[in-house]
């Protein structure tokens, strides 16, 4: 037996966070010979100091071996740190944790468990839970070839939808990303049923206010539709469409900087308005940050084309989340939410002002932010962050998960694979955990099949990833293997998100050669097909918007989990070896989804490949 483990409701429980006032039961598990004559549970939140609750003895498992036991109720929505003391017959003596959440004894304190409670006014959208995903760089997926009217002259069209985007710097040295292949609303409109086809949801779009670069990170006017996309009422009737087809449509808040070229700063006296980087009086200025005006002011990451806004300014506070602000505009426009670009430098009054305002424009938007790290114990700024205790996210963008998934079908390891999932799924409140977006791949990280398949850039710069692709063999050894991913992804914990034409088996390493086009017309039609037998199951299953996730055998080259509610049962199993696996295995099941078969009381797992099993 072990001595604890904050995964088994024997010693913690309830099992993960909680909401505030929730009493805990916790007890550990010692060798009777250890002679433990006091026990105590020492924790602490994060503002506050060590506090020892002494331990009861609670009973004998056995004959050599004793329960200790206390219960304790968070009262407060905060982050806790606990770890154990014991005396025994040698002196007083510790528990502390070990990643896979179990415990260890030693004679100083070591690493604490971490216990998140949250908010008893925590809720997050029922209508997501159990969906799928579609993020949509909007230059990249479809033109539609409706005539635009407004669009700058300076913006360099490619003239063949597919080529390779622009990276070469110009005569200056500088890479504008001001290519543009003319992708747009009335395209995306275009494409729903086969967004329905795929499962999907909910889409995801990139930004889409009017910016002068592809990728339109360098916002120029929040309160206007880029002109080469289309217009409000395009936008309105997309969200329209989208709904019929059962689909929500999230956009793109990046509030963290604005571009160097907008209406805000103006700093190319592009809009006729005088802006920030133009006079000190204008009604902008207080937003930027200058050190001796106007040449020199901070820039998000260093880019002085990306001036850096302080997001607690009044006036940019009122302007972004006011009565009449940019967020209650686009979501009475008929967007379902907001993903929030780079969360971790918004602060923590600007997040809860922004979610008071999603929420009291319409209580089912979605609040998604950006976060490359676990979320619920991430620190920036100086302090530990909040984002997930109930004033702040619904959910975030799960890398983690992302990390996992990459790492074991790359490399294996299914041991340390459970170990990355559990921990997300311990330290995440349950409501937040069934909405992870859970991407293999986005606009900021390598395609799917490229990093599963393809040479490591390894630091190598563009022009090598501008002339590198995958060969025959790894691009039908990088479909396999995303196959299997994808499996692991569409079952996970969360909601899946398919970067737009991962599906269809496109590639490419960092940007911008992560951002081609989708092939219309050339798709890989067995690898789309995969993803909607995913997108079906999912919809198919209940199990999959909140059920539990319980791992079942785990190997160097195998994972076997199930997800658990009161509808039933789903199982999850992944062989990335290149031979076949035979797992153990209760009978009783049939496969949904892959090519896993039966033999007695083993499961067969083919070479490099995933299945779902239902219960027959």
């Amino acid at each position: 037996m072990q001595l604890f483990s904050s995964r088994d409701i024997h010693y913690r429980n309830p099992f993960g966070a909680v909401k505030q006032g929730t009493e805990i039961l916790f007890r550990i598990c010692l060798p009777r010979d250890w002679g433990c004559r006091g026990a105590w549970l020492i924790h602490r939140s994060d503002s506050g100091l060590d506090r020892w609750d002494g331990m009861f003895w609670a009973g004998m498992e056995g004959d050599d071996r004793e329960w200790w036991d206390c219960r304790y109720t968070p009262n407060t929505a905060d982050l806790y740190w606990y770890y154990f003391a014991i005396d025994t017959d040698e002196g007083r003596r510790y528990l502390s944790r070990l990643p896979d959440g179990s415990a260890d004894i030693a004679t100083a304190p070591g690493n604490s468990w971490q216990l998140t409670c949250y908010g008893t006014d925590l809720t997050t959208p029922d209508w997501l839970a159990g969906g799928v995903f579609y993020q949509i760089f909007p230059d990249r997926f479809c033109c539609s070839g409706k005539p635009k009217e407004g669009v700058p002259a300076d913006r360099v069209m490619h003239d063949r939808w597919g080529e390779q985007p622009c990276w070469q710097p110009d005569e200056a040295g500088v890479v504008r990303n001001n290519d543009f292949f003319g992708g747009d609303l009335e395209g995306i409109r275009s494409k729903l049923p086969y967004l329905k086809q795929l499962g999907v949801t909910c889409v995801y779009l990139n930004p889409i206010f009017e910016s002068h670069s592809n990728h339109r990170y360098d916002t120029a006017d929040y309160s206007r539709i880029d002109p080469l996309l289309g217009t409000v009422e395009e936008l309105r009737q997309l969200t329209d469409s989208a709904r019929g087809f059962g689909i929500r449509v999230i956009l793109d808040g990046v509030f963290s900087h604005t571009g160097a070229d907008s209406l805000y700063f103006n700093k190319n006296g592009r809009y006729p308005a005088a802006g920030a980087y133009q006079t000190q009086e204008s009604p902008y200025a207080p937003w930027y940050h200058f050190t001796q005006w106007p040449q020199n002011y901070i820039g998000w990451w260093g880019f002085n084309t990306l001036p850096e806004v302080n997001e607690l300014e009044p006036s940019f506070i009122t302007y972004i989340t006011g009565e009449n602000g940019i967020v209650r505009k686009w979501l009475r426009t008929g967007a379902s939410g907001w993903r929030l670009d780079v969360a971790d430098e918004l602060p923590d009054g600007f997040l809860e002002a922004l979610r008071r305002a999603v929420k009291s424009t319409d209580p089912e938007a979605l609040v998604l932010g950006e976060v490359w790290e676990d979320a619920s114990n991430k620190q920036s700024y100086n302090h530990r962050r909040r984002y997930l205790l109930g004033k702040q996210l619904d959910s975030v963008m799960n890398y983690p998960f992302r990390t996992a998934v990459l790492e074991f079908i790359k490399n294996g390891n299914g041991e340390h694979f459970f170990n990355q999932i559990q921990t997300v799924v311990e330290n995440y409140p349950p409501s937040i955990t069934r909405l992870l977006m859970n991407s293999l791949g986005t606009h900021d990280t390598e395609r799917a099949i490229t990093m599963l398949a393809g040479e490591p850039a390894s630091g190598r710069g563009r022009r090598w990833q501008s002339e590198t692709r995958l060969s025959k063999e790894q691009h039908i050894e990088g479909v396999r293997r995303l196959k299997a991913a994808a499996v692991l992804q569409y079952c996970l914990p969360g909601v899946p998100c398919l970067y737009y034409g991962d599906e269809t088996g496109l590639e490419g390493y960092r940007d911008p050669f992560n951002r081609g086009c989708y092939p219309w017309g050339r798709e890989d039609r067995a690898l789309v097909d995969w993803f909607c037998q995913l997108g079906r199951i999912r919809a198919e299953q209940g199990v999959f918007r909140e059920g539990a996730f319980v791992p079942v055998y785990a190997a160097q080259d195998a994972v076997v989990f199930d997800r658990i509610d009161e509808t039933g049962t789903v199982r999850c199993a992944v062989n990335r070896s290149v031979k076949e696996l035979h797992v153990p295995l209760d009978g009783g099941w049939e496969t949904a989804v892959g090519a896993a078969s039966f033999y007695r009381d083993y499961l067969c797992l083919p070479p490099m490949s995933g299945s779902i099993l239902v219960k027959g």
